[in-house]
């Protein structure tokens, strides 16, 4: 992702003013799909539109995770040595996962490892991030955004994205997946489609609240950046450049 896309410090709360709800539809991104998994439990969204609604809990939801998990790239190793002995090499790929944010009180944010904007589970906006995996090395989900599920009544909606901060965006060999698991219910398991491999940032769903239970929505869609993406989707936060430390 080019770093003019980024966002620097905090980006911690966007004007409430500014922002203006585009209504989804008005940007250019390439659309995707969801693709079934194996597991024989989970739920897939297999169209961009479709959506799937978790009806509220008597007691309210207990902790919601939404997990992001990818594959290392392989490549020949083109030194002397590597031809002479047919071996491969890795290509790290810093994917991260990340949400931008409304609450019901009008504040809206953004959550991801850039920029440390790490979010808080215990007060608002009751949204964290698990820390930064920059390899895609680790077994099982390499990151994860939880959501304090007693909370959820507060939060409005969240749009879940994943970007490629460092790495070329080779969406068709990183196999990017995510998967939102919503206690007491079947997983909902996303595997973005592969339509642009010069776009860095996928928004890959929207979740939102629904008498206080929660319609999740397939997006799957590629941009250029966060900004064009916050466009898109009305969130209306300010953006800025920086990097990762």
């Amino acid at each position: 992702m080019s770093r003019d896309n980024l966002s620097s410090d905090s980006m911690i709360k966007a004007t409430r003013s500014r922002a203006k709800f585009s209504g989804h539809g008005n940007s250019k991104g390439a659309s995707g799909h969801r693709i079934e998994g194996v597991t024989a439990a989970s739920e897939f969204l297999k169209k961009t539109g479709e959506s799937y609604i978790f009806q509220p809990h008597e007691h309210g939801y207990e902790t919601i995770k939404i997990g992001a998990a990818w594959d290392e790239v392989i490549i020949p190793d083109e030194t002397f040595l590597g031809k002479l002995m047919k071996k491969t090499k890795t290509i790290d790929i810093d994917l991260d996962i990340g949400c931008l944010y409304e609450l019901q009180n009008g504040e809206r944010g953004a959550i991801q490892a850039f920029g440390d904007m790490y979010g808080n589970f215990d007060k608002e906006p009751y949204i964290s991030l698990s820390g930064d995996e920059r390899s895609g090395k680790t077994e099982g989900h390499d990151e994860f955004i939880l959501i304090n599920g007693p909370h959820w009544p507060e939060i409005k909606r969240i749009l879940v994205y994943i970007y490629i901060y460092d790495g070329a965006p080779h969406w068709a060999e990183i196999k990017p997946e995510i998967l939102i698991d919503m206690p007491g219910e079947n997983d909902l398991m996303v595997i973005p489609d592969v339509k642009n491999s010069a776009l860095s940032v996928c928004a890959i769903s929207g979740i939102e609240n629904v008498r206080n239970g929660a319609k999740v929505t397939n997006y799957t869609e590629y941009f250029p950046g966060h900004a064009e993406m916050d466009r898109a989707f009305g969130f209306g936060i300010q953006w800025t450049d920086g990097q990762k430390v």
